[in-house]
């Protein structure tokens, strides 16, 4: 049921949130979570599923019109099993290539991770910015728009890595983080001397503690998780009208296509309910 199904009052279509209220987040693997933990710090009373897609992971390295094939049938297996009253896409590459294809094609509200490229522009001061993502959100065109929209004054480095993703991936099931491919991937950033970078991936911020262990110079680290907090709020408290953030334990609930669980999750400070396998025809 959702939060406008839910109002008995009839005469207010504003009321508080509550435990008909979910959420949901998808991605292709665990990197999502780092969204994850912002919504769960911005809203703690709110439910939220996290839809992690292993069996095609990963989104970055996929094809557009693989990447629309598979999130459709993903959007429309998980919205057949609960409504949901909002949808994050919480995937970089995966954003920029679907998000049109699903508000066009399912009646609720999603929401999407994009490199953090205006802030970072803005806020750079030697006016050197590095972006470091997936080859997929790299060479992507919608990438590139924003780049020529917000860095025209701005020197842009960008540098994508798969490598990063799975190091974080072996991270929060208790590997360990093999430093000397981050040190690699952040080393043409140093000699640039770049002092802002966006990480346009959701994987990279799970391994900040590493990352801030390789760099040795001053830097300013961009994404995109509490921008995205903020917008589904907003949605959440304008478009659906919700209030107040009633005082209820908040429900999670996690789902994988493989075999895995979030009981593998050993280094995720939260822990979840509910870990079930979805197939996905």
């Amino acid at each position: 049921m959702s939060a406008s199904e839910s109002d008995s009052g009839g005469a207010d279509n504003t009321e508080t949130l509550d435990s008909n209220v979910r959420v949901l987040l998808i991605d292709s693997g665990i990197g999502g979570l780092s969204v994850f933990q912002c919504l769960a710090k911005k809203m703690p009373y709110l439910n939220i599923d996290y839809f992690c897609d292993h069996e095609f992971f990963p989104y970055g390295t996929k094809t557009p019109d693989s990447l629309i094939t598979r999130l459709q049938k993903v959007v429309e297996t998980l919205l057949s099993t609960r409504p949901y009253d909002l949808v994050v896409i919480a995937c970089n590459t995966a954003s920029t290539v679907v998000l049109p294809v699903l508000r066009a094609t399912f009646d609720v509200p999603f929401v999407g991770v994009v490199p953090a490229i205006k802030p970072a522009c803005q806020m750079s001061k030697t006016r050197k910015v590095g972006l470091l993502a997936t080859e997929g959100t790299v060479t992507r065109e919608y990438t590139h728009n924003l780049i020529e929209e917000f860095g025209c004054d701005v020197e842009l480095t960008l540098i994508g890595s798969c490598e990063l993703v799975l190091e974080a991936e072996k991270k929060l099931s208790g590997q360990s983080v093999n430093i000397d491919i981050l040190r690699a991937a952040l080393k043409p950033f140093k000699a640039l001397e770049i002092d802002t970078i966006v990480l346009g991936c959701t994987h990279f911020p799970l391994l900040m503690d590493e990352l801030n262990e390789v760099v040795d110079w001053p830097v300013q680290w961009i994404d995109s998780g509490k921008a995205i907090a903020c917008r589904v709020e907003c949605l959440l408290r304008n478009d659906l009208k919700i209030k107040e953030f009633e005082p209820v334990d908040a429900i999670y609930r996690f789902y994988n296509t493989n075999e895995s669980s979030a009981s593998d999750l050993v280094n995720f400070p939260i822990s979840f309910s509910d870990h079930q396998r979805i197939i996905i025809q």
